[in-house]
């Protein structure tokens, strides 16, 4: 699998669905781009939760330093 940026991801997945809203995909392809769109929220929501990890990890060590 291609290693994409959360926002060439969500791009590419906005496309996707403004392509089926549109109805402008065939139904030959609808399988494919429904996948493909499967495979994209999987990486959104992979890269988000290993963004508030990290988030939360910065919040914790701030608030466990002592103020000088």
């Amino acid at each position: 699998m291609e290693i994409l940026s959360y926002e060439e991801a969500y791009a590419e997945l906005k496309k996707i669905a403004s392509e089926i809203e549109q109805e402008s995909v065939s139904v030959d392809v609808l399988a494919e781009k429904v996948k493909r769109a499967s495979e994209l929220i999987t990486l959104c929501q992979s890269k988000l939760k290993a963004t508030e990890k990290d988030v939360m990890t910065i919040i914790q060590q701030m608030e466990t330093k002592p103020t000088p």
